[in-house]
């Protein structure tokens, strides 16, 4: 009897995976909650990944017109406090790669099934790639596109009291901008109103009025509340992946990345557990081993940095540093890659 994969969870690493393990002649059925297209909060931001790996996966061409990225501008409360260069990013929206990425599943044969809901459970084959813990945090992440607004580089980061925000430009002269910040109950409204509540709150107030002047594309606004960062934990005996395995603090613009990567490696084991040449208990340890080598590392860095840029202390430390030209910049970007 041939053994089928079955994926739970259709954003970037279940898709590519799904692609991956379809071009290898293995049957793939996936399971998504929503529909496509559809918004997802993400940075939209791709640094990392090299071209092997979207080689690899089978899903090279579908990055051929992204957006490039090569400057990076950092604010402390609305002033600069680092220019850099960066290496080759890629910014594209969620709306249009998960879309890519789903028409490809089809025609490479995969079965996706969406509106369906599954349960994490230790059945042989199935992937866990839907980035929901049991566990709840107390941070919220919100997104929305816009237009009509213009960047003093490729991407921005802002530091706020409550937390950052990334803009980035991606297809179609639209603007990404994406906010990590503590959770407020407090704050209410309705899309992009709460958006700004939450950066007037932060500090950020000539960040909200150029957010303000701009056009929003209000069907883009999203908002994900109690999440946590960090490694996921689940059951034993579960195949989880991307997300479901661990979220890296999203300041590092290394989350979508990641999930390709992630894909990648689970492409070759799952694809040895095809063959019969490993048991699945066997995949299951393999896998969580080479996403502890290859990611980390990255988690480490990641969750020592995070709390100098979110709380005051450490921002203050952070501003005084990047001021003064001793931030080891490219040293910071290449330990979390």
């Amino acid at each position: 009897m041939e053994r089928v994969v079955t994926i739970v969870g259709g954003g970037l690493s279940g898709l590519s995976l799904g692609i991956g393990l379809q071009r290898r002649g293995i049957s793939v059925i996936l399971h998504e909650a929503g529909i496509y297209p559809r918004h997802r909060v993400c940075g939209e931001f791709i640094c990392g990944t090299s071209p092997g790996t979207l080689r690899a996966l089978g899903i090279e061409d579908l990055f051929d017109d992204a957006t490039k990225h090569r400057s990076t501008a950092w604010f402390f409360r609305g002033r600069r406090i680092l220019k850099a260069e960066l290496p080759e990013g890629l910014g594209i929206s969620r709306f249009a790669l998960d879309e890519r990425l789903s028409k490809k599943f089809r025609e490479v044969g995969g079965l996706l099934r969406e509106r369906s809901r599954e349960r994490p459970s230790q059945k042989d084959g199935l992937v866990w790639c839907a980035g929901k813990t049991p566990e709840k945090g107390d941070w919220i992440g919100l997104k929305c596109h816009l237009l009509g607004l213009e960047l003093v580089a490729d991407l921005e980061m802002h530091l706020a009291s409550n937390g950052y925000v990334g803009l980035g430009r991606v297809e179609q002269g639209k603007i990404n901008v994406c906010g990590l910040f503590r959770l407020e109950p407090g704050h209410s409204g309705k899309g992009i109103e709460i958006f700004e509540k939450y950066l007037r709150a932060g500090g950020l107030r000539d960040l909200a009025g150029r957010i303000s002047s701009a056009r929003a594309d209000e069907k883009s606004f999203l908002g994900v509340a109690g999440f946590r960062l960090g490694r996921q934990k689940f059951q034993e005996g579960i195949a989880a992946l991307g997300d479901a395995w661990g979220m890296i603090p999203p300041f590092t613009g290394n989350g979508m990345s990641m999930a390709f990567e992630s894909a990648e490696l689970a492409t070759e084991l799952l694809r040895d557990w095809h063959g019969g040449k490993t048991s699945w208990q066997e995949t299951i340890r393999r896998l969580r081993e080479r996403q502890e080598r290859l990611f980390g590392g990255r988690m480490f860095w990641a969750r020592l940095m995070h709390p100098f840029l979110t709380t005051h202390a450490g921002q203050a430390f952070f501003t005084v540093v990047s001021r003064s030209g001793l931030l080891p910049f490219e040293s910071c970007f290449r330990v979390l890659r």
